[in-house]
């Protein structure tokens, strides 16, 4: 992965959004940190394309995804208050635990278990 990352826990999923005459599509995702003391809730925006790739992700997986800033200036006219905006775009993201899944590892087939009941060494 390429550009800064940020990892968190897949809080909200939206569906994707169209704007506009051109089709311009947007699908936001929202990260849990929980830090402790507090928890960090952060929106990350996956844009055109991207927007397909959110399926891969379900709510409470783990990810860590890369993005880039954008930012923005606004004023309604000359005579008003000038507000600026900014806005973190996913770029790639990789799952690292699937929710559920906390082992942190694959899920562990039954029928290929080491010991029966009665094999048991306990």
């Amino acid at each position: 992965m390429s550009g800064p990352l940020v990892r968190g826990n897949v809080h909200v999923i939206e569906d994707t959004k169209t704007y506009g005459q051109k089709g311009f599509r947007k699908r936001l995702v929202v990260l849990e940190q929980d830090n402790g003391r507090f928890v960090n809730y952060i929106p990350l925006d996956f844009i055109q394309d991207a927007c397909d790739s959110v399926d891969e992700m379900s709510l409470g997986d783990e990810v860590e995804i890369s993005y880039r800033l954008s930012g923005r200036k606004w004023q309604r006219d000359q005579q008003s208050e000038v507000k600026y905006f900014l806005s973190a775009e996913a770029t790639e993201f990789k799952v690292l635990q699937k929710a559920g899944d906390k082992s942190g590892g694959p899920t562990p087939d039954p029928s290929e278990a080491p010991f029966t009941d009665d094999e048991a060494p306990f």
